[in-house]
Protein backbone atom coordinates (compact mmCIF):
# COMPACT_ATOMS: atom_id res chain seq x y z
CA UNK A 1 0.00 0.00 0.00
CA UNK A 2 1.02 3.72 0.33
CA UNK A 3 -0.18 6.98 1.45
CA UNK A 4 -3.16 6.79 -1.06
CA UNK A 5 -3.86 3.39 -0.78
CA UNK A 6 -6.19 1.97 2.15
CA UNK A 7 -3.63 3.17 4.59
CA UNK A 8 -5.55 4.74 7.37
CA UNK A 9 -3.46 7.43 9.67
CA UNK A 10 -3.79 11.29 10.82
CA UNK A 11 -0.22 11.68 9.70
CA UNK A 12 -0.30 10.90 6.28
CA UNK A 13 -0.30 14.10 3.29
CA UNK A 14 -4.19 14.32 1.90
CA UNK A 15 -6.84 16.61 2.11
CA UNK A 16 -7.30 18.17 5.82
CA UNK A 17 -11.19 17.31 7.59
CA UNK A 18 -12.13 19.23 10.17
CA UNK A 19 -10.05 21.88 12.34
CA UNK A 20 -6.85 22.57 10.72
CA UNK A 21 -5.34 23.26 13.96
CA UNK A 22 -5.74 20.03 15.76
CA UNK A 23 -2.91 18.05 15.55
CA UNK A 24 -0.51 20.51 15.03
CA UNK A 25 2.09 20.14 17.16
CA UNK A 26 5.65 22.58 16.36
CA UNK A 27 7.01 24.41 13.94
CA UNK A 28 9.57 23.15 11.72
CA UNK A 29 12.73 24.90 10.02
CA UNK A 30 12.94 23.52 6.18
CA UNK A 31 15.17 24.39 3.46
CA UNK A 32 13.54 24.73 0.09
CA UNK A 33 13.29 27.03 -2.97
CA UNK A 34 10.84 29.75 -2.64
CA UNK A 35 9.91 31.37 -5.89
CA UNK A 36 9.64 35.20 -5.82
CA UNK A 37 8.16 34.72 -9.72
CA UNK A 38 7.47 32.53 -12.40
CA UNK A 39 6.19 32.94 -16.10
CA UNK A 40 5.44 30.29 -18.85
CA UNK A 41 5.64 30.89 -22.69
CA UNK A 42 4.01 29.03 -24.89
CA UNK A 43 4.99 29.27 -28.94
CA UNK A 44 4.87 26.93 -32.08
CA UNK A 45 8.08 27.39 -34.02
CA UNK A 46 7.95 26.58 -37.83
CA UNK A 47 10.95 25.21 -40.19
CA UNK A 48 13.47 24.83 -37.51
CA UNK A 49 16.67 23.10 -38.28
CA UNK A 50 18.20 20.19 -36.54
CA UNK A 51 21.71 19.58 -35.71
CA UNK A 52 21.81 15.64 -35.29
CA UNK A 53 24.60 13.57 -33.36
CA UNK A 54 25.15 11.12 -31.21
CA UNK A 55 23.40 8.53 -33.14
CA UNK A 56 22.33 5.40 -31.69
CA UNK A 57 22.46 2.89 -33.61
CA UNK A 58 25.69 4.34 -34.76
CA UNK A 59 26.31 4.83 -38.81
CA UNK A 60 22.94 4.64 -40.07
CA UNK A 61 22.43 4.25 -43.54
CA UNK A 62 20.58 7.54 -45.71
CA UNK A 63 18.14 8.83 -46.06
CA UNK A 64 16.53 8.67 -42.75
CA UNK A 65 12.79 8.94 -42.18
CA UNK A 66 11.42 10.75 -39.34
CA UNK A 67 9.46 9.01 -36.35
CA UNK A 68 9.12 12.10 -33.61
CA UNK A 69 11.05 14.20 -31.66
CA UNK A 70 10.36 15.42 -27.94
CA UNK A 71 12.68 16.74 -24.92
CA UNK A 72 14.07 14.54 -23.00
CA UNK A 73 14.47 16.11 -20.18
CA UNK A 74 12.56 19.22 -17.83
CA UNK A 75 15.46 21.32 -16.64
CA UNK A 76 16.99 23.17 -19.56
CA UNK A 77 20.49 24.83 -19.90
CA UNK A 78 20.11 29.18 -19.49
CA UNK A 79 23.25 30.82 -21.15
CA UNK A 80 23.74 35.11 -21.96
CA UNK A 81 21.11 35.80 -18.92
CA UNK A 82 21.06 39.33 -18.31
CA UNK A 83 18.65 40.89 -15.48
CA UNK A 84 18.60 44.58 -16.22
CA UNK A 85 16.34 46.29 -12.55
CA UNK A 86 14.03 49.07 -13.83
CA UNK A 87 13.96 52.31 -11.59
CA UNK A 88 10.36 52.84 -12.93
CA UNK A 89 9.18 49.57 -11.43
CA UNK A 90 10.61 48.55 -8.11
CA UNK A 91 11.29 44.85 -7.42
CA UNK A 92 10.83 44.22 -11.20
CA UNK A 93 13.46 43.71 -13.68
CA UNK A 94 14.05 42.70 -17.70
CA UNK A 95 15.12 38.61 -18.28
CA UNK A 96 17.01 37.99 -21.38
CA UNK A 97 17.96 34.12 -21.74
CA UNK A 98 19.06 31.98 -23.95
CA UNK A 99 17.67 28.36 -23.38
CA UNK A 100 18.77 25.06 -24.26
CA UNK A 101 16.05 22.59 -24.71
CA UNK A 102 17.59 18.91 -25.04
CA UNK A 103 15.64 16.43 -27.84
CA UNK A 104 15.65 13.05 -28.89
CA UNK A 105 14.84 12.34 -32.46
CA UNK A 106 13.05 9.03 -33.38
CA UNK A 107 13.66 7.57 -37.26
CA UNK A 108 14.22 4.82 -39.21
CA UNK A 109 17.22 4.69 -42.18
CA UNK A 110 17.33 3.55 -45.54
CA UNK A 111 17.60 -0.18 -44.21
CA UNK A 112 14.00 -0.56 -42.18
CA UNK A 113 15.98 -0.11 -38.65
CA UNK A 114 15.04 2.09 -36.09
CA UNK A 115 17.36 4.60 -34.59
CA UNK A 116 17.61 7.99 -31.99
CA UNK A 117 20.02 11.19 -32.27
CA UNK A 118 20.30 13.73 -30.00
CA UNK A 119 19.54 17.59 -30.86
CA UNK A 120 18.67 20.81 -29.10
CA UNK A 121 16.01 23.32 -29.75
CA UNK A 122 17.41 26.74 -28.73
CA UNK A 123 14.89 29.72 -28.29
CA UNK A 124 15.51 33.05 -26.33
CA UNK A 125 13.40 34.51 -24.62
CA UNK A 126 13.10 38.91 -22.95
CA UNK A 127 10.58 39.22 -20.32
CA UNK A 128 9.49 40.56 -17.20
CA UNK A 129 9.65 39.19 -13.91
CA UNK A 130 9.68 40.09 -10.49
CA UNK A 131 13.33 39.98 -8.94
CA UNK A 132 13.96 39.79 -4.78
CA UNK A 133 16.47 42.72 -3.93
CA UNK A 134 19.96 42.07 -2.94
CA UNK A 135 20.45 39.52 -0.06
CA UNK A 136 23.53 37.59 1.13
CA UNK A 137 21.94 34.60 -0.56
CA UNK A 138 21.63 35.35 -4.19
CA UNK A 139 18.13 34.61 -6.33
CA UNK A 140 18.71 32.23 -9.47
CA UNK A 141 16.92 32.03 -12.80
CA UNK A 142 16.11 28.71 -13.74
CA UNK A 143 14.07 27.52 -16.68
CA UNK A 144 12.31 24.43 -17.43
CA UNK A 145 10.80 23.44 -20.64
CA UNK A 146 9.47 20.81 -22.79
CA UNK A 147 9.30 20.49 -26.52
CA UNK A 148 7.57 17.95 -29.31
CA UNK A 149 7.56 17.89 -32.95
CA UNK A 150 4.46 16.30 -34.88
CA UNK A 151 6.39 16.66 -38.37
CA UNK A 152 10.27 16.68 -39.36
CA UNK A 153 11.70 16.19 -43.19
CA UNK A 154 15.51 14.70 -42.96
CA UNK A 155 17.98 17.13 -45.33
CA UNK A 156 19.70 14.56 -47.55
CA UNK A 157 22.34 17.24 -48.47
CA UNK A 158 23.85 18.38 -45.16
CA UNK A 159 22.22 15.42 -42.84
CA UNK A 160 19.79 17.98 -40.53
CA UNK A 161 16.19 17.94 -39.45
CA UNK A 162 13.83 20.61 -40.16
CA UNK A 163 10.89 20.28 -38.09
CA UNK A 164 7.65 22.14 -36.53
CA UNK A 165 7.95 22.66 -33.19
CA UNK A 166 5.49 22.82 -30.32
CA UNK A 167 7.66 24.51 -27.23
CA UNK A 168 7.20 25.57 -23.05
CA UNK A 169 9.20 27.55 -21.55
CA UNK A 170 8.60 28.24 -17.52
CA UNK A 171 11.11 31.09 -16.08
CA UNK A 172 11.35 31.08 -12.37
CA UNK A 173 13.32 33.05 -9.76
CA UNK A 174 14.24 31.46 -7.12
CA UNK A 175 15.95 31.50 -3.44
CA UNK A 176 17.66 28.61 -1.25
CA UNK A 177 15.78 29.78 1.75
CA UNK A 178 15.05 28.48 5.35
CA UNK A 179 11.53 29.19 6.33
CA UNK A 180 9.70 28.31 9.53
CA UNK A 181 6.20 26.26 8.69
CA UNK A 182 3.77 24.42 10.87
CA UNK A 183 3.73 20.81 11.43
CA UNK A 184 2.23 17.74 11.98
CA UNK A 185 4.72 15.78 12.93
CA UNK A 186 6.53 12.97 11.16
CA UNK A 187 4.97 10.83 8.02
CA UNK A 188 3.80 7.80 8.91
CA UNK A 189 5.22 5.57 6.47
CA UNK A 190 2.86 2.74 5.18
CA UNK A 191 4.29 -1.07 3.71
CA UNK A 192 4.99 -1.32 0.11
CA UNK A 193 2.38 -3.42 -1.38
CA UNK A 194 3.82 -5.69 -4.10
CA UNK A 195 2.45 -5.56 -7.72
CA UNK A 196 0.55 -8.88 -8.36
CA UNK A 197 -1.38 -9.24 -11.90
CA UNK A 198 -4.33 -11.09 -10.01
CA UNK A 199 -3.69 -14.05 -12.51
CA UNK A 200 -5.02 -16.57 -10.55
CA UNK A 201 -7.77 -14.85 -8.60
CA UNK A 202 -10.93 -15.67 -10.61
CA UNK A 203 -9.79 -19.27 -10.44
CA UNK A 204 -9.55 -19.34 -6.87
CA UNK A 205 -12.82 -17.44 -6.10
CA UNK A 206 -14.61 -20.32 -7.70
CA UNK A 207 -16.29 -22.84 -4.96
CA UNK A 208 -14.48 -26.38 -4.19
CA UNK A 209 -17.83 -28.17 -5.49
CA UNK A 210 -20.38 -27.09 -8.25
CA UNK A 211 -23.80 -25.94 -6.69
CA UNK A 212 -26.38 -28.71 -6.83
CA UNK A 213 -29.17 -28.20 -8.31
CA UNK A 214 -32.84 -28.88 -6.34
CA UNK A 215 -35.26 -31.38 -7.13
CA UNK A 216 -39.08 -30.57 -6.91
CA UNK A 217 -40.67 -33.80 -6.59
CA UNK A 218 -44.58 -33.21 -8.33
CA UNK A 219 -47.27 -33.25 -6.06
Amino acid sequence: MSFFSNFSSSHVPGPITGNPANGLCEKVCIQAQKIFDACIKQVQIENYVLTLSDFTPGSPTYPLTFISARSTAASSDITSLTVDRLADKPGCARVQATISIPVEVAYTDATGTEGVAQAAIVVSEDVLLSVPAPSIMPYEITATASAVCAEGTFNAEDGTLTVSACVTVILKVAVEVQLLVPAYGYCAIPPAQDFSKEVCAGFFELPLYPHSKTCSKNK
